[in-house]
Protein backbone atom coordinates (compact mmCIF):
# COMPACT_ATOMS: atom_id res chain seq x y z
CA UNK A 1 0.00 0.00 0.00
CA UNK A 2 1.50 3.69 -0.91
CA UNK A 3 1.99 6.46 1.77
CA UNK A 4 -0.54 8.25 0.69
CA UNK A 5 -3.17 5.61 0.91
CA UNK A 6 -2.45 4.94 4.50
CA UNK A 7 -2.31 8.92 5.51
CA UNK A 8 -5.59 8.92 3.89
CA UNK A 9 -6.78 5.85 5.92
CA UNK A 10 -5.08 7.38 9.85
CA UNK A 11 -6.93 10.58 8.79
CA UNK A 12 -10.01 8.96 8.11
CA UNK A 13 -9.91 7.30 11.26
CA UNK A 14 -9.27 10.53 13.24
CA UNK A 15 -11.89 12.74 15.11
CA UNK A 16 -12.30 16.08 13.11
CA UNK A 17 -9.74 18.21 15.64
CA UNK A 18 -7.44 16.12 15.64
CA UNK A 19 -7.50 15.50 11.75
CA UNK A 20 -6.86 19.19 11.38
CA UNK A 21 -4.32 19.20 14.12
CA UNK A 22 -1.55 16.52 12.24
CA UNK A 23 -3.07 18.48 9.41
CA UNK A 24 -1.45 21.27 11.08
CA UNK A 25 1.38 19.82 11.98
CA UNK A 26 2.33 18.10 9.18
CA UNK A 27 2.24 21.37 7.17
CA UNK A 28 4.55 23.00 9.25
CA UNK A 29 7.39 19.53 9.44
CA UNK A 30 6.67 20.50 5.48
CA UNK A 31 7.11 24.38 5.85
CA UNK A 32 10.75 23.37 7.40
CA UNK A 33 11.91 21.31 5.30
CA UNK A 34 11.19 23.73 2.02
CA UNK A 35 12.73 26.46 3.93
CA UNK A 36 15.51 23.78 4.70
CA UNK A 37 16.12 22.86 1.20
CA UNK A 38 16.04 26.20 -0.55
CA UNK A 39 18.51 27.58 1.63
CA UNK A 40 20.82 24.67 0.89
CA UNK A 41 20.47 25.35 -2.31
CA UNK A 42 20.98 28.81 -2.47
CA UNK A 43 23.96 27.87 -0.22
CA UNK A 44 25.25 25.06 -2.59
CA UNK A 45 25.28 28.18 -5.56
CA UNK A 46 26.52 30.80 -3.52
CA UNK A 47 29.29 28.93 -2.28
CA UNK A 48 31.43 28.70 -4.87
CA UNK A 49 30.76 32.15 -5.83
CA UNK A 50 32.23 33.46 -2.57
CA UNK A 51 34.83 31.03 -2.67
CA UNK A 52 35.76 32.10 -6.11
CA UNK A 53 35.92 35.91 -5.43
CA UNK A 54 38.10 34.89 -2.25
CA UNK A 55 40.36 33.01 -4.73
CA UNK A 56 40.55 36.37 -7.11
CA UNK A 57 40.62 38.62 -4.22
CA UNK A 58 43.98 36.69 -2.79
CA UNK A 59 45.57 35.99 -5.97
CA UNK A 60 45.44 40.45 -6.66
CA UNK A 61 47.14 40.65 -3.45
CA UNK A 62 50.09 38.62 -4.43
CA UNK A 63 49.98 40.18 -7.44
CA UNK A 64 50.24 44.08 -6.24
CA UNK A 65 52.49 43.04 -3.73
CA UNK A 66 54.96 41.49 -6.30
CA UNK A 67 55.00 44.27 -8.14
CA UNK A 68 55.27 46.30 -5.16
CA UNK A 69 58.53 44.44 -4.82
CA UNK A 70 60.00 45.20 -7.89
CA UNK A 71 59.54 49.03 -7.45
CA UNK A 72 56.81 49.37 -9.85
CA UNK A 73 52.84 50.58 -10.56
CA UNK A 74 49.82 48.59 -11.85
CA UNK A 75 46.63 50.02 -12.94
CA UNK A 76 43.32 47.18 -13.57
CA UNK A 77 44.57 47.11 -17.36
CA UNK A 78 47.55 45.24 -16.21
CA UNK A 79 46.02 43.18 -13.71
CA UNK A 80 43.32 42.37 -15.48
CA UNK A 81 45.80 41.17 -18.45
CA UNK A 82 47.71 39.57 -15.78
CA UNK A 83 45.72 37.59 -14.05
CA UNK A 84 43.30 36.52 -16.98
CA UNK A 85 40.50 38.00 -15.29
CA UNK A 86 38.16 40.52 -17.16
CA UNK A 87 37.92 44.36 -16.00
CA UNK A 88 34.46 44.26 -15.03
CA UNK A 89 35.01 41.52 -12.55
CA UNK A 90 38.37 43.00 -11.21
CA UNK A 91 36.64 46.01 -10.93
CA UNK A 92 33.83 45.04 -8.78
CA UNK A 93 36.58 43.07 -6.88
CA UNK A 94 38.89 45.87 -6.43
CA UNK A 95 35.45 47.32 -4.77
CA UNK A 96 35.31 45.65 -2.15
CA UNK A 97 38.85 45.33 -1.56
CA UNK A 98 39.04 48.98 -1.46
CA UNK A 99 36.00 48.98 1.24
CA UNK A 100 37.92 46.52 3.60
CA UNK A 101 40.90 48.81 3.40
CA UNK A 102 43.05 45.97 1.79
CA UNK A 103 43.98 48.74 -1.09
CA UNK A 104 44.39 52.37 -2.42
CA UNK A 105 43.30 53.29 -5.46
CA UNK A 106 44.65 56.71 -6.61
CA UNK A 107 43.77 57.63 -10.56
CA UNK A 108 44.06 54.16 -12.26
CA UNK A 109 46.66 53.24 -9.85
CA UNK A 110 46.37 50.48 -7.23
CA UNK A 111 48.68 50.18 -4.46
CA UNK A 112 48.55 47.69 -1.03
CA UNK A 113 47.68 49.46 2.50
CA UNK A 114 49.48 47.81 5.45
CA UNK A 115 47.09 45.45 6.32
CA UNK A 116 46.65 44.32 2.52
CA UNK A 117 50.09 43.47 2.55
CA UNK A 118 50.02 41.73 5.68
CA UNK A 119 47.36 39.44 4.03
CA UNK A 120 49.55 39.18 0.63
CA UNK A 121 52.48 37.66 2.91
CA UNK A 122 50.22 34.89 4.59
CA UNK A 123 49.09 33.43 1.54
CA UNK A 124 52.84 33.67 0.08
CA UNK A 125 53.86 31.73 3.45
CA UNK A 126 51.31 29.27 2.79
CA UNK A 127 51.93 28.97 -1.45
CA UNK A 128 55.42 28.71 -0.36
CA UNK A 129 55.18 26.47 2.99
CA UNK A 130 52.66 24.11 0.41
CA UNK A 131 55.65 23.90 -2.43
CA UNK A 132 58.14 22.75 0.51
CA UNK A 133 55.73 19.95 1.82
CA UNK A 134 55.18 18.56 -2.37
CA UNK A 135 58.48 18.51 -2.59
CA UNK A 136 59.57 16.72 0.86
CA UNK A 137 56.40 14.47 1.72
CA UNK A 138 55.01 13.75 -1.75
CA UNK A 139 56.23 12.35 -4.90
CA UNK A 140 54.45 14.88 -7.38
CA UNK A 141 57.23 16.27 -10.15
CA UNK A 142 57.85 19.81 -9.52
CA UNK A 143 56.87 21.00 -12.73
CA UNK A 144 53.14 20.40 -10.90
CA UNK A 145 54.31 22.13 -7.23
CA UNK A 146 53.56 25.55 -8.31
CA UNK A 147 49.47 24.74 -9.48
CA UNK A 148 49.12 22.67 -6.67
CA UNK A 149 49.94 25.40 -4.20
CA UNK A 150 48.01 28.12 -5.83
CA UNK A 151 44.80 25.91 -5.16
CA UNK A 152 46.35 24.93 -2.14
CA UNK A 153 46.90 28.40 -0.73
CA UNK A 154 42.98 29.75 -0.66
CA UNK A 155 42.12 26.67 1.71
CA UNK A 156 44.05 25.96 4.60
CA UNK A 157 43.28 27.81 7.89
CA UNK A 158 45.74 29.87 10.30
CA UNK A 159 45.80 26.57 12.62
CA UNK A 160 46.56 24.61 9.25
CA UNK A 161 49.41 26.41 8.45
CA UNK A 162 50.97 26.72 11.34
CA UNK A 163 50.80 22.78 11.75
CA UNK A 164 52.15 22.44 8.74
CA UNK A 165 55.54 24.72 9.67
CA UNK A 166 55.98 22.90 12.62
CA UNK A 167 56.10 19.51 10.57
CA UNK A 168 58.58 20.79 7.77
CA UNK A 169 60.86 21.92 10.60
CA UNK A 170 59.94 25.52 10.03
CA UNK A 171 61.96 25.88 7.14
CA UNK A 172 63.51 29.51 6.03
CA UNK A 173 63.08 28.76 1.96
CA UNK A 174 60.62 26.97 -0.79
CA UNK A 175 62.18 24.19 -2.48
CA UNK A 176 62.60 27.33 -5.57
CA UNK A 177 64.90 28.84 -3.03
CA UNK A 178 62.39 31.75 -2.24
CA UNK A 179 62.02 32.70 1.67
CA UNK A 180 59.22 31.90 3.65
CA UNK A 181 57.69 34.82 5.63
CA UNK A 182 57.47 34.01 9.39
CA UNK A 183 54.10 34.06 10.30
CA UNK A 184 54.51 37.97 11.71
CA UNK A 185 55.36 38.27 8.09
CA UNK A 186 59.30 38.82 8.44
CA UNK A 187 61.12 38.11 5.24
CA UNK A 188 65.12 36.10 5.83
CA UNK A 189 66.33 36.56 1.87
CA UNK A 190 69.66 35.82 0.32
CA UNK A 191 71.03 37.47 -2.27
CA UNK A 192 72.19 36.69 -5.60
CA UNK A 193 73.56 37.27 -8.60
CA UNK A 194 72.06 36.09 -11.92
CA UNK A 195 73.76 33.45 -13.66
CA UNK A 196 73.94 35.65 -16.84
CA UNK A 197 75.82 37.97 -15.24
CA UNK A 198 78.64 35.93 -13.98
CA UNK A 199 82.19 36.12 -15.72
CA UNK A 200 83.45 32.64 -17.35
CA UNK A 201 85.31 30.38 -15.48
CA UNK A 202 83.77 31.11 -12.35
CA UNK A 203 81.90 28.21 -9.77
CA UNK A 204 79.24 29.32 -8.17
CA UNK A 205 75.77 27.50 -6.67
CA UNK A 206 72.06 28.34 -7.70
CA UNK A 207 70.53 29.31 -4.73
CA UNK A 208 66.95 30.29 -6.44
CA UNK A 209 64.81 29.43 -9.47
CA UNK A 210 62.20 31.57 -10.12
CA UNK A 211 59.00 29.34 -11.25
CA UNK A 212 57.25 32.31 -12.91
CA UNK A 213 56.44 32.42 -16.00
CA UNK A 214 55.63 28.94 -16.04
CA UNK A 215 57.10 28.87 -20.06
CA UNK A 216 60.26 30.21 -18.81
CA UNK A 217 60.92 27.76 -15.88
CA UNK A 218 59.92 24.69 -17.52
CA UNK A 219 62.80 25.18 -19.76
CA UNK A 220 64.99 25.58 -16.74
CA UNK A 221 63.54 22.46 -14.84
CA UNK A 222 63.97 20.59 -18.60
CA UNK A 223 67.99 21.07 -18.04
CA UNK A 224 67.00 19.22 -14.26
CA UNK A 225 68.67 22.08 -12.88
CA UNK A 226 67.94 22.64 -9.13
CA UNK A 227 68.71 24.45 -6.03
CA UNK A 228 71.92 23.88 -4.60
CA UNK A 229 73.61 22.65 -7.79
CA UNK A 230 76.90 23.33 -8.43
CA UNK A 231 77.83 25.45 -11.95
CA UNK A 232 80.99 26.01 -13.60
CA UNK A 233 80.86 28.83 -16.84
CA UNK A 234 82.40 28.11 -19.63
CA UNK A 235 80.97 31.02 -21.74
CA UNK A 236 79.03 34.11 -21.23
CA UNK A 237 77.92 36.17 -24.14
CA UNK A 238 75.14 39.02 -25.16
CA UNK A 239 72.70 36.52 -26.47
CA UNK A 240 73.57 33.37 -24.12
CA UNK A 241 75.69 31.59 -21.51
CA UNK A 242 77.04 28.13 -21.77
CA UNK A 243 77.81 26.53 -18.45
CA UNK A 244 78.64 23.37 -17.20
CA UNK A 245 76.50 21.43 -13.93
CA UNK A 246 77.02 17.70 -12.17
CA UNK A 247 78.45 16.68 -15.54
CA UNK A 248 76.29 18.26 -18.30
CA UNK A 249 76.92 21.08 -20.43
CA UNK A 250 73.84 23.58 -20.20
CA UNK A 251 73.33 26.49 -23.10
CA UNK A 252 70.44 28.84 -22.06
CA UNK A 253 69.74 32.25 -24.06
CA UNK A 254 70.06 35.12 -21.28
CA UNK A 255 66.34 35.72 -21.10
CA UNK A 256 65.71 31.98 -19.52
CA UNK A 257 69.12 32.54 -17.08
CA UNK A 258 68.24 35.74 -15.95
CA UNK A 259 65.75 33.52 -13.79
CA UNK A 260 68.82 31.34 -11.89
CA UNK A 261 70.52 33.07 -9.49
CA UNK A 262 73.62 31.79 -7.80
CA UNK A 263 76.33 32.77 -5.37
CA UNK A 264 80.08 32.21 -4.99
CA UNK A 265 81.19 28.91 -3.71
CA UNK A 266 82.25 29.37 -0.34
CA UNK A 267 85.89 28.60 0.73
CA UNK A 268 84.98 25.40 2.61
CA UNK A 269 82.61 24.24 -0.25
CA UNK A 270 84.34 22.12 -3.22
CA UNK A 271 83.57 21.82 -6.89
CA UNK A 272 84.00 18.51 -7.65
CA UNK A 273 84.91 18.40 -11.26
CA UNK A 274 84.36 14.74 -12.07
CA UNK A 275 81.31 14.26 -10.50
CA UNK A 276 78.01 13.26 -12.93
CA UNK A 277 74.65 11.80 -13.36
CA UNK A 278 74.60 8.06 -12.72
CA UNK A 279 72.17 7.88 -15.72
CA UNK A 280 75.29 9.24 -17.85
CA UNK A 281 77.43 5.78 -16.99
CA UNK A 282 77.59 3.08 -20.08
CA UNK A 283 77.28 -0.42 -20.50
CA UNK A 284 80.11 -2.37 -18.34
CA UNK A 285 81.06 1.40 -16.75
CA UNK A 286 82.14 1.27 -13.26
CA UNK A 287 82.22 4.36 -10.30
CA UNK A 288 81.79 5.37 -6.95
CA UNK A 289 78.42 7.14 -5.67
CA UNK A 290 79.30 10.64 -4.35
CA UNK A 291 76.06 11.25 -2.18
CA UNK A 292 72.33 12.16 -3.63
CA UNK A 293 71.26 15.34 -5.34
CA UNK A 294 69.76 17.94 -2.66
CA UNK A 295 67.37 17.78 -5.94
CA UNK A 296 66.44 14.75 -4.30
CA UNK A 297 63.87 14.59 -1.22
CA UNK A 298 61.60 12.87 0.97
CA UNK A 299 60.29 9.62 0.38
CA UNK A 300 62.19 9.09 -3.10
CA UNK A 301 65.20 10.04 -0.99
CA UNK A 302 64.70 7.49 1.35
CA UNK A 303 64.16 5.00 -1.34
CA UNK A 304 67.03 5.64 -2.46
CA UNK A 305 68.98 5.02 0.53
CA UNK A 306 67.29 1.81 1.14
CA UNK A 307 67.96 0.09 -1.71
CA UNK A 308 71.77 1.04 -0.98
CA UNK A 309 72.63 4.13 -2.69
CA UNK A 310 75.28 5.31 -0.08
CA UNK A 311 77.77 7.63 -0.65
CA UNK A 312 81.48 5.68 -1.44
CA UNK A 313 79.46 2.39 -2.85
CA UNK A 314 80.70 0.94 -5.55
CA UNK A 315 78.68 -0.22 -8.72
CA UNK A 316 78.28 -0.88 -11.91
CA UNK A 317 76.11 -0.86 -15.21
CA UNK A 318 75.41 -4.12 -15.76
CA UNK A 319 72.47 -4.46 -18.51
CA UNK A 320 70.69 -1.50 -20.46
CA UNK A 321 67.03 -2.30 -21.94
CA UNK A 322 65.88 -1.80 -25.55
CA UNK A 323 65.17 1.44 -25.22
CA UNK A 324 67.95 1.85 -22.07
CA UNK A 325 65.36 2.66 -19.36
CA UNK A 326 65.41 1.40 -16.75
CA UNK A 327 68.46 -0.21 -16.38
CA UNK A 328 70.33 -2.50 -14.11
CA UNK A 329 72.87 -1.53 -11.83
CA UNK A 330 74.98 -4.13 -9.57
CA UNK A 331 76.08 -3.12 -5.91
CA UNK A 332 76.48 -4.87 -2.99
CA UNK A 333 76.08 -8.10 -4.74
CA UNK A 334 72.47 -7.26 -5.75
CA UNK A 335 71.24 -6.43 -8.96
CA UNK A 336 69.00 -3.39 -8.83
CA UNK A 337 66.60 -1.93 -11.69
CA UNK A 338 66.64 1.89 -12.18
CA UNK A 339 64.39 4.06 -14.21
CA UNK A 340 66.90 6.87 -15.64
CA UNK A 341 64.86 9.61 -14.08
CA UNK A 342 65.73 8.35 -10.75
CA UNK A 343 68.99 7.73 -11.73
CA UNK A 344 69.51 11.35 -12.47
CA UNK A 345 69.66 12.29 -8.72
CA UNK A 346 72.25 9.86 -7.76
CA UNK A 347 75.64 11.59 -8.00
CA UNK A 348 79.01 9.51 -9.07
CA UNK A 349 82.14 9.53 -10.29
CA UNK A 350 83.49 6.76 -12.78
CA UNK A 351 86.18 4.41 -11.45
CA UNK A 352 87.89 1.30 -12.74
CA UNK A 353 88.33 -1.69 -10.40
CA UNK A 354 88.84 -5.20 -10.95
CA UNK A 355 86.46 -8.56 -10.46
CA UNK A 356 86.73 -8.58 -6.27
CA UNK A 357 85.63 -5.04 -6.81
CA UNK A 358 88.82 -3.38 -5.53
CA UNK A 359 89.88 0.00 -7.02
Amino acid sequence: MSLFLEMKQLFAAMPPLLNIGYVLLIFSILLVVFILKKHQYSLRWVLPFKNKEKSITEDLLKQLYHVASSGRTTDFKMLSGALKISERKILKIVESMTQNGLIKISGSHVTLTETGKNYALSIIRIHRLWEKYLSEKTGFDKSLWHDLAETKEHQLSNEEVEQLYEELGRPRFDPHGDPIPTALGEMISETGTSIAEIPKDTIAKIIHIEDEPRSIYRQIIKEKLHIGAHVKILASENHHIIFESEGHSIQLSTVVASNIQVVLLKSREVYEEGKVRLSSLTEGEHATILGISTECRGANRRRLLDLGFIKGTLLTLEYMGPNQNPRAYRLRNTLIALRNDKADFILIEKTQYDRTGSL
